[in-house]
C-alpha cells in the first residue's frame, strides 16, 4: 500500500549487478513500492536476465551511456508510469533500502520535494569504509558548494534519491552530462530552484562489488563539480533560478 495514496516507483541504475542486485532487493519496502525498473548500461553479466527473472521491468541499453545516461532512461521510463514519487536506488547494495519509507515518507508526508540519504551524517561514510582521499574530497567539495550556492547539506555526492516526480517533469534534465556529474549537476539545479530538500542518515557499505570509480575518473568528477559551482554562484549572484545546463 503506496504512502497516502503516493504512486511511488523505485528506479535502479545498473551495470554488471548480478551478484548485488538480489541483495538489494531483499532489503526493499515492497509494501510501499508500486513498480520498479532497471535500466542495465550494456552490463557484460547476466543483470537483465536476472532482474527479469525477479519481476522487475528491465531495459538495457544497446550500448554504454554512462552514469547520467542511465539515469536519464530510468527517469524517462517512471514518468511513464505516473510517479508521484521517483526514488533511485542503486542495484549494487551500497545503499540499503531499509531507510527508503522514511525518506519516501517526508515527500508523501512532511511536504519535502526531494530527500537525500547522507552518508556524512552519523559518520556513516567511514563507517562502511570509504577510502579516506574520498572522504576527504566529499568533505571538501562539499563546503565549497554550500559556499557558492547558499545552501547547507551534509554532502552533494550521495547517489540515493528521492523526488517528487514534479522536479523531473519540471527540470530539462536531458540537457545535463551522461557522465558521473550528472548527479552533481542535477543537485545543483534543484538547490538554485529552491526546492524543499531533506536529508536521511544513511548507512553505506564499500566492498569489492560495490560500484566504485577509480582515482582518475573521481579527479575528472571533482574538477567538473567546481565547474557546477561556480556556475551555481555566478547564477546566484545574476538572480537566475536556474543553472541552464547545455
Amino acid at each position: 500500500m503506496a504512502l497516502l495514496g503516493q504512486k511511488i516507483v523505485v528506479v535502479m541504475p545498473a551495470y554488471n549487478a548480478e551478484l548485488t542486485l538480489e541483495r538489494t532487493l531483499d532489503e526493499m519496502p515492497r509494501d510501499i513500492v508500486d513498480h520498479i525498473i532497471l535500466v542495465d548500461d550494456n552490463s557484460t553479466d547476466g543483470t537483465v536476465a536476472l532482474a527479469e527473472k525477479l519481476g522487475l521491468e528491465a531495459i538495457a541499453h544497446d550500448q554504454n551511456r554512462g552514469y547520467g545516461g542511465n539515469q536519464k532512461t530510468c527517469y524517462d521510463a517512471a514518468l511513464k508510469h505516473d510517479a508521484d514519487i521517483v526514488a533511485m536506488v542503486h542495484p549494487d547494495y551500497q545503499y540499503t533500502p531499509l531507510i527508503l519509507r522514511a525518506m519516501c515518507g517526508l515527500i508523501a508526508e512532511a511536504h519535502y520535494e526531494f530527500v537525500l540519504g547522507s552518508r556524512i551524517i552519523a559518520n556513516g561514510a567511514l563507517k562502511g569504509g570509504m577510502p579516506k582521499y574520498k572522504y576527504v574530497a566529499n568533505r571538501c567539495l562539499t563546503a565549497f558548494q554550500n559556499m557558492c550556492l547558499g545552501n547547507k547539506l551534509s554532502e552533494y555526492h550521495t547517489g540515493y534519491r528521492v523526488y517528487d516526480a514534479k522536479i523531473l517533469r519540471d527540470i530539462n534534465y536531458e540537457v545535463f552530462s551522461e557522465d558521473f556529474v550528472f548527479d552533481n549537476q542535477m543537485l545543483a539545479e534543484i538547490v538554485v530552484r529552491k526546492y524543499v530538500i531533506g536529508e536521511v542518515s544513511c548507512p553505506t557499505r564499500y566492498f569489492e562489488e560495490a560500484s566504485s570509480i577509480n582515482f582518475s575518473r573521481s579527479c575528472t568528477y571533482g574538477l567538473g563539480v567546481l565547474g557546477v559551482s561556480v556556475r551555481g554562484l555566478l547564477k546566484r549572484m545574476a538572480g537566475k533560478n536556474s543553472l541552464e545546463f547545455k
